[in-house]
Parts: C-alpha cells; structure tokens; sequence
C-alpha cells in the first residue's frame, strides 16, 4: 500500500448528516441586523428571501443536520469524491511531506457548488417556491444552482458579473443549457441596475452588485421567487460539510492524520466545507491540525479587511452581518471581478479566525498560477 494513490468511498459511506459548526463555536454569535432599521432581523423578514427550513438551519445549535434522502440520492451521481494522494507532486517539490487533496472537480458542473446547490433548491420546492434568484461571478455557482432548478423544475434567474458575462460565454451556455436565464449586472432588469447604469454605462459589475440585483428581484416578486446564494451564510457552509465529512473517513483509510488543512477561501464555502469537520476534531477531540484558509491578494478580507458589521450587498438591501470587509461598494478591478471577489467573508469564519482557530494568508494571483502550473505538470 505504500505507493497507493486514490482513497474512494463506497455510495453505502456517504455521509448521512452535515456538520453544523454552530454547535462547537467557542464564540457566541452575533445578531444579523435588519438593513433599514438596524435591529435584529426577524424570521419574517428573512422569510422573504429563504424558505424557513434554511431560517432554522441557519440558527440551529445541532451538531448534525441530517441530509434528506432526496438530497442523498442525487449527490450520488458524483460522491463521494475521490482523495488523492499527491505523490507526484511531492516528489516535484521534493518535500517530505505527504500531500492529499480532496477532487470535487467530479460533480456534473465541475465544482463543489452543487453540494449546497441541491440542498437549497430541494427546501425550497418543498416549501412551494417557484423560482430562485442569485447571483454569480467567474459561473461556477450559476451553473450549479441551474443545474439543481432543472432537477427540481425550478426556474432560475442567474444575476452574471458583467465583465464575467462578457469574458465567459462558455460558462453562460452552461447555465443557460441547465435552463437558467442569464443577465450581465448591472443589468436594465432591476431599479438598483438600472440606476448604475445610468451612472457608467461601462460598469463592469461585482458580487455586490450581482447580489443586490437578485435579492430586489426576490423581494419584489410578491413570494413568487427566493434569493439563493452561493457562499458566506450559514446554511451554505453546513452543506458542504460534506466534503471533510468524506475526508476523514478516507483519511482514516489512509491511516494519516494531518497536520495542516488548507483551502482556498473566497466567501468561505469551499474552505469552510474542507475545514469544518477538522476544525470540530481540534475543538471537541483534542486533535491541534494547522486550519489555514488562503485568499487572493485581489480581495484580502480576512488578511486586510476591517471586522465591523456591513452589508452584505452594494445596494444595502441584503441582512447586515459581522463579518471581515472591504466594504460592500468595494468593486475589484475587472481583471478580478469576474471570479470570486466578494467584499467579505462568512460570519462564522471570522469569528474562529479572530478567536485564533483559523490562520490566514494573502496570496498574489500570478505566483498562484506558477504553483498551478507545477501542480498540473506533475498530476496531469
């Protein structure tokens, strides 16, 4: 076994819970704040955007949040995901190290996103919705929510980056094949749109605003359509929790324990999907692994970014959160705009990495490329 390569479950080993981190934060947690009025929010008000099931899963206290059934059955269609040991890789940078990294490239769309995808699109047909709004940037997360609307005969209206919109038509063919309506923002669809561009007919767009113009979509819409997102709230990183659940099970096959686990952190999904269940292991187990989140340089919330309460959308429409912040009119360069450059960072994130449980580190993007480009040679 010493040169074995790929740790696989079996579709009888998928996990049948998310890990909900709320139950072992050592923080108290902070209110989410109504936009206008500056008080708590209540349900009511968050029930204009999400089905009540994704209300209680966001203040649940419960270690584990069983996955329904319906939403086990299609995750079946790509997990669990295969680990793999990076050995190739190791031997390139000539490290002793032993280097795993969890592919979630398996799913239908490519990415991690359908975790969460699924999940939200399933609460909310069981709770009537008849269609979604959101947003996307580089189209990973429309691609993702359109391929779940189209498994659940839900419409969704996809809210694109416009540079995004622009420099990658492939990805909006995919979201458009999936059945998702695809508009660049700002785009002439919603008042705050409009007014943008009004103001720079050229406005390249971002996540804020992107955001912005789905959430007034929802809003407007008399209950007919929900606001879907893809990242930083806390129902999206309990679902995919998915992934380090499987992680451990294939580290146990490995027979390894590490040391250090490190993803790449935009809103904090993907990071916090990998980390999560690690981070319970040192909490409430004892273990002491490294949980390093890294982000671009680009948008370096956590790094640079003020910890205060803000927006979570340009045009303040959108709950007020703590969380790590450039700032929600914080618009990145259009060169950046199109990927994931959001203005801040899931609340529950930054509430471990101020309490010293997370570390962080700011990355440049081209040296990131260099490291891709060593990683693709030697893994292929």
């Amino acid at each position: 076994m010493s040169d074995h390569v790929r740790y696989t479950l079996k579709e009888s080993d998928l996990p049948k819970a998310w890990y909900n981190i709320n139950a072992d934060m050592p923080v108290p947690p902070t209110p989410v704040l109504h936009p206008q009025t500056k008080e708590p929010v209540t349900p009511d008000f968050l029930g204009v955007l999400f089905p009540m099931e994704l209300i209680l899963q966001e203040i649940s206290t419960e270690r584990y949040i069983e996955i329904p059934e319906e939403v086990r059955d299609i995750y079946k269609l790509w997990r669990p995901t295969p680990l793999i040991r990076a050995r190739r890789l190791e031997k390139a940078l000539d490290t002793p190290a032993h280097i795993y990294y969890k592919n979630e490239g398996t799913s239908p769309v490519g990415s991690h996103k359908p975790n969460t995808a699924i999940a939200q699109a399933f609460f909310n047909k069981t709770a009537g919705t008849k269609a979604l709004t959101t947003e996307t940037g580089a189209g990973q997360w429309g691609s993702a929510l359109s391929f779940a609307g189209a498994l659940f005969d839900l419409p969704v209206e996809v809210y694109m980056v416009r540079v995004s919109y622009d420099q990658k038509p492939y990805r909006r063919i995919m979201m458009e094949t999936y059945g998702g309506q695809v508009y660049a923002s700002p785009s002439d669809r919603t008042n705050y749109g409009r007014r943008l561009l009004a103001e720079n007919p050229n406005n390249p767009g971002s996540l804020g605003i992107a955001i912005s113009e789905a959430v007034e979509a929802a809003v407007v819409s008399n209950g007919m359509k929900k606001y879907s997102i893809g990242s930083c709230l806390g129902h999206v990183l309990l679902h995919q929790t998915v992934i380090g659940e499987e992680a451990l099970m294939q580290m146990d096959k490995a027979d390894e324990y590490p040391d250090v686990v490190i993803g790449c952190v935009g809103g904090g999904s993907n990071f916090a999907g990998l980390a999560y269940p690690f981070v319970h292991k040192n909490l409430k187990d004892g273990q002491r692994t490294r949980i390093l989140a890294v982000e671009p340089t680009a948008t370096p919330s956590l790094t640079k970014g003020q910890y205060t309460f803000d927006y979570g959308d340009s045009a303040q429409m959108a709950p007020i959160i703590k969380m790590h912040t450039l700032g929600h009119d914080f618009v990145p360069p259009p060169i950046h705009a199109g990927g994931l450059r959001y203005h801040g960072m899931a609340p529950s994130l930054c509430a471990l990495y101020e309490a010293g449980h997370i570390e962080a580190r700011a990355v440049p993007q081209l040296a990131t490329f260099e490291a891709a480009m060593t990683f693709a040679r030697s893994e292929g």
